[in-house]
């Protein structure tokens, strides 16, 4: 099976299982773009979030959030209020952290020349933690990520540990991120659209240019003069009114 083969396999049998996020679909300011990208041939998504506001929950071991060990006390993928922030709060019974966790996208690349593609219109889009990895068989991924991420603890053992001004402080400072966090993914979507439909111009031109090439145009001729001399040579040496040439070719294996 050939590399675009194996790819469109791949490809069908990933974006044929069920989503297994909480949410269990694609946010609402990620769809187009991710629609986008698993309709072309090259690319198809493996995950993604468009960026969220979290107020987690959890044990008392350390300060590194976990959010699988943890409770969610809150989530949006909008903007919040003071207030949401708050009534969360009251269910609070450990550590709680206010999170602004910023877009990210995880994306299969046929070739590593079509992730390099996504990879400098990510990076000039804002998002400069965005990388590409190389697994097993060449398979490419690339992730698009940003680093203006927020998180912040407010209670310990469920006692508040900061005052309702500092809390309506940091959540416009989360609703703000949030909408930076959505001109980037405006603006990433725009160029990527750009960039595409100008590597598929670039392309076609290039191909232009090489068939209408001299050289090319020799290379052709010659191909099929070649060809043509073939089919006149096996002619001329068939046998003539040799009825027992069914005109089937039969190739038997080596183990037959």
């Amino acid at each position: 099976m050939d590399r675009s083969a194996e790819f469109r396999r791949w490809k069908m049998q990933c974006l044929g299982k069920a989503d297994l996020s909480r949410k269990g679909s694609v946010d609402e300011d990620v769809v187009e773009l991710v629609q986008f990208l698993n309709a072309r041939d090259e690319f198809f998504t493996t995950s993604s979030c468009a960026g969220r506001i979290l107020l987690l929950d959890r044990g008392t071991n350390g300060f590194e959030v976990q959010k699988q060990n943890c409770c969610w006390l809150m989530v949006t993928h909008k903007s919040c209020l003071k207030d949401d922030v708050i009534v969360a709060l009251k269910k609070a019974s450990a550590d709680t952290i206010l999170k602004f966790e910023p877009f990210v996208l995880h994306v299969q690349c046929r070739q590593l020349q079509d992730a390099q593609i996504l990879h400098t219109v990510a990076i000039d889009s804002g998002f400069r933690n965005s990388g590409i990895t190389v697994g097993k068989r060449g398979k490419t991924m690339l992730a698009v990520r940003s680093t203006h991420g927020l998180e912040v603890p407010l209670s310990h053992k469920g006692k508040l540990m900061v005052t309702e001004e500092y809390i309506d402080f940091l959540v416009n400072i989360a609703n703000q991120k949030m909408e930076e966090n959505k001109k980037r993914i405006e603006r990433f979507y725009n160029s990527l659209q750009y960039a595409l439909e100008r590597e598929t111009i670039t392309n076609l031109h290039s191909k232009i240019k090489e068939e209408n090439n001299p050289l090319y145009m020799h290379k052709k001729k010659r191909n099929t003069e070649k060809a043509r001399g073939r089919c006149i040579t096996e002619e001329n040496d068939k046998p003539e009114n040799d009825e027992s040439d069914p005109g089937i070719s039969v190739v038997f294996s080596e183990d037959y």
